[in-house]
C-alpha cells in the first residue's frame, strides 16, 4: 500500500490520540508510529520533534480550534470581555468534551498538579495572550511597575481558574456536564465581580456551590 503523502500536524495529532487510547501508552518509536499509520517517518519530523511535543500540540489545538470558532462569529466581536471569556469557556469545554477520553487519559495522573504539567505549557501561553487581548479593565494604579505586576497577576489567576475548571470537569459525572456549565458561569462572573468591586452575592453563591460539590465528590 502506498504511503500517505499529505500529512498535516492535525493528522499526526489525530493518529497519536487514537494510538494512545487504543494501546494505553505512547508508541514505542516514531518509526513504529509512522508505520502503524502508513506514512513516512520523515513526515513526522516536519511537524513535531517528539511525542511529548505532540501532547503539547493537542492542547494547543484545542485552544486554536476554540479561538478560530469564536473569531468567525460576528456576535462575538461585539461582546464585552466578560461575555467573550464565557463564550471561550463554553466553546473550549465543548472541544474537550468531544475528546474527553483522550483528555482524561492525558491529565488523569496529573489532575492534582496540573499547574506544573508540561503538556499544558503551549495552552498556557496561548491562553495568557488571549486574556491580555481581552481588554479587561483593572484598577489604574498610575505606576508602570505595579501595573505590570497587576497584569501578570490577572493572567496567572485566569490560568489557575481554567485549570480548576478543567479539574472540576474531569470529576463531573452530571448529565451533559451540566454542573461544569454552572461552575463556569459562576466562576467567571465572580472573577469579573471581584475586579469591578461589585457586591459579594455572586462570591457567596459560588462559595456555597463549591462547598456542596466538594462534599458530594468526596
Amino acid at each position: 500500500m502506498a504511503k500517505k503523502k499529505n500529512i498535516s500536524s492535525n493528522d499526526i495529532i489525530s493518529f497519536y490520540m487514537d494510538y494512545v487510547l487504543e494501546h494505553n501508552e505512547q508508541p514505542k518509536s516514531v518509526y513504529a508510529f509512522a508505520k502503524h499509520n502508513n506514512f513516512e517517518e520523515s513526515k513526522f519530523y516536519e511537524h513535531f520533534g517528539t511525542f511529548d511535543a505532540i501532547e503539547k500540540g493537542v492542547f494547543k489545538a484545542f485552544f486554536d480550534n476554540t479561538h478560530h470558532a469564536l473569531e468567525a462569529s460576528e456576535e462575538y466581536e461585539h461582546f464585552e470581555p466578560r461575555n467573550k471569556l464565557l463564550s471561550f469557556y463554553f466553546t473550549f469545554f465543548e472541544n474537550l468534551t468531544a475528546n474527553r477520553s483522550y483528555v482524561v487519559y492525558a491529565l488523569h495522573k496529573h489532575k492534582n498538579s496540573l499547574k506544573g504539567f508540561a503538556a499544558l505549557s503551549e495552552l498556557k501561553a496561548s491562553f495568557a495572550h488571549y486574556i491580555q487581548e481581552l481588554g479587561i479593565e483593572l484598577i489604574d494604579i498610575k505606576q508602570e511597575q505595579l501595573n505590570k505586576i497587576q497584569d501578570r497577576g490577572l493572567t496567572e489567576t485566569a490560568w489557575l481558574q481554567l485549570l480548576l475548571t478543567m479539574k472540576f470537569w474531569m470529576d463531573d459525572t452530571s448529565a451533559s456536564f451540566e454542573k461544569t456549565d454552572i461552575f463556569i458561569e459562576k466562576s467567571v462572573n465572580t472573577s469579573f465581580d471581584v475586579l469591578n468591586v461589585m457586591p459579594l452575592k455572586s462570591i457567596i453563591d459560588f462559595g456555597k456551590f463549591i462547598f456542596k460539590e466538594k462534599i458530594k465528590m468526596n
